[in-house]
Parts: C-alpha cells; structure tokens; sequence
C-alpha cells in the first residue's frame, strides 16, 4: 500500500497566499521526512481555495528539494495549457528527477481560467481528448504533428525525449482525474489509471474501478495489462489524526468550513452558468465519515478497508485540514510512523 499526500495549498481565513504556499512546501519535505511515498500537488486559478496556479513547475521545486519522494500533479488542467508545453515539462521532469514525476491531469471545471487563457468552453467541453491523446503521443514519440481541430502544427522533433531516462521508465506516469463515465471511459480506452476524488466513497469509487475495467476489456486491453495498469489507480481522501477520534474530526469540522466557504465562493463560471454549492460543514462532516479522520488505528482500518472494496492502494491523503502549519507537520509525521507500519 503506498500512502502519499495531496497539497492543495490552501489558504485559510486570514492567511496570507505566501504562508498558504509555504505549509504547502513542507508539507511534501515532511512527507519525505516521514516515509510517505508521494506528494500530490493541485492546480487552481483565481481562488483561495488553493493558490498553486502551476502543479508542474511547484512540482519542479519539490523534486529539487526530495531525493527520495515521488511528485505528481493532481492535477495539471489540461485545457488551459498547450498539450505539447506540458509534455515538455514532463519529459524535462522525468529526466531530471529519475524518474520520479507523475503527471496528473484533469479536465478541470468551466471557469472563467477558460477565457482568461483564451481555451474558450469547447476546450472544457468536447476537446480533452484531442488534448489528451496529442500529449500521450508527445511523451511516446520521436517527432509529433497534429492536424487536429484544436491543434494542428507540421512535424516536430520531440526535445528532450521522455524516453531518454536511462535505467527507468521510457516515459512519466500519466493518471487522469475521472468524475463522470465519459472520463472512466477515456482513461480505459487510452490504458490509463484513474485519480478518484475525494467526495466520492468507497461504494462510488469501487463502481468506477469496475466500469474502468469493464470499459479497458471493450477496447481490446489483454487481461495482464489491465491487472497491471488497474493496480495504479489512486484513491483521493482526507486524512486527520488524533489520540481520540472525536478530537480529529473536530480539527477538521473547526478549521474547513470556513475555508470551503471563502474558496468555494470564489470560484466564477465562464458563461454565467448556476452553481450548485456544498453546505461546507455538511461537506467537512462527510469527508470525515468517508476517510481516515481518527485515532492511528481507526485510520489504518479506514484504509484497509477502502482497498479491499475498491481494489485501490494507492493514497492521496489531505493532511492540511487545520490549516495550521505545525499540526500539518505533525499530522504528516503521525501518518508516516504510526499509520504506515499498521498496513505492513
């Protein structure tokens, strides 16, 4: 089982967006310090509710800074970016960290960050695949032109080629954020792994890894590849620890409502369309049900149990639900040393 972190790097109510970045950083260093397999780092624009506008280049700083840690994106937001600028800085990352950069990415929502990049909504809407295909090419391939109707562009050479690691892999891990049975489909299609979101619970998660499979076996993926690819996906959660199980939740149903709120809010439609929001402690209240929130034992059961109904064993856990920069070290280092050893 490999348990890592997700680093939203959230700002607070009366936080500063440099002190959100900073707990963000050592986060991942203490993950490191702590045993922790990976560190999962989130993209978002124009919002408090995270203030890393670039998982790739925050990514580039924690490799430089970890020899050890694997580094994802969770996610990199694939229609604001030019697909063949983000293989670049992948392959770049995979060579540079030996191997241990994974790119994450996302379709993302249909918020303003569309026009201010100038992708527009069909990028949002219809263009993912066409965006995610030409990525998985440029990542695969000696030379790459597109004669797509989002991207078209005469032959390239491919610099530098992911697949010049010596020693490791020929390219990065690629996962893909999946919400909806299109993108479970997407993901199995193009033999990818699937990064499951944190609302979701194990019941949800387990019928998205089913419909994966079911969906990898139409396409034609023999059985071995699908086991394998299968054994990667990640399972999204919270994680919040206490001597007394109470007292984690009350951590969390304390400190995220009040950031939910201010960074929920922020977030503005592209065209104007409604919002339906989360009630934030309602929300709080069942990510604390859904995930390990509670003692080092009840955590580790928590876990335990996610994977057998789900098949799932790999974690992206939120340790920075206080929104205090000393209880997320700690609470990084108490998932480290007293929840791994119980899932040996």
């Amino acid at each position: 089982m490999r348990v890592g972190t997700f680093v939203l790097a959230a700002q607070f109510p009366g936080q500063g967006q440099g002190e959100a970045l900073h707990r963000a950083v050592r986060t991942a260093e203490v993950a490191e310090e702590a045993g922790l397999d990976s560190a999962w780092l989130a993209e978002h624009h124009f919002v408090p509710y995270g203030v890393c506008p670039s998982a790739v280049t925050l990514a580039a700083l924690l490799l430089g800074r970890t020899r050890r840690l694997r580094v994802g994106t969770a996610v990199s937001v694939l229609p604001n970016v030019h697909p063949v600028a983000l293989g670049e800085q992948a392959a770049l990352l995979h060579l540079t960290s030996g191997g241990r950069f994974t790119l994450g990415v996302g379709r993302g929502g249909p918020w303003v960050d569309l026009e201010v990049f100038g992708a527009g909504l069909g990028a949002y809407e219809e263009g993912f695949p066409e965006a995610l295909d030409l990525l998985l090419r440029w990542l695969s391939e000696p030379r790459v032109g597109a004669e797509g109707e989002r991207f078209a562009f005469r032959e390239v050479p491919v610099v530098p080629r992911a697949d010049d690691l010596i020693g490791g892999d020929p390219a990065p891990e690629v996962v893909v954020a999946c919400t909806s049975p299109r993108s479970v489909r997407l993901a199995a299609e193009r033999g990818l792994p699937m990064l499951l979101g944190m609302h979701c619970g194990d019941e949800e998660k387990a019928e998205m890894v089913a419909a994966w499979r079911r969906c990898a076996r139409e396409a034609g993926r023999d059985p071995d590849e699908i086991a394998r690819i299968g054994a990667q996906h990640v399972s999204a959660g919270v994680a919040q620890l206490a001597d007394r199980a109470a007292d984690a939740a009350e951590a969390l149903v304390k400190a995220m409502p009040g950031w939910l709120k201010q960074g929920l809010d922020a977030h503005v439609t592209v065209d104007g369309r409604h919002r339906a929001m989360r009630d934030p402690v309602a929300y709080t209240e069942l990510l604390c049900g859904l995930h390990p929130v509670g003692t080092p034992r009840s955590a580790a059961d928590r876990l335990a149990a996610t994977a057998e109904r789900t098949g799932i064993t790999r974690y992206a856990l939120l340790a920075e639900g206080t929104g205090d920069l000393a209880a997320t070290e700690e609470n990084v280092r108490r998932l480290g040393t007293e929840v791994l050893p119980l899932l040996v």
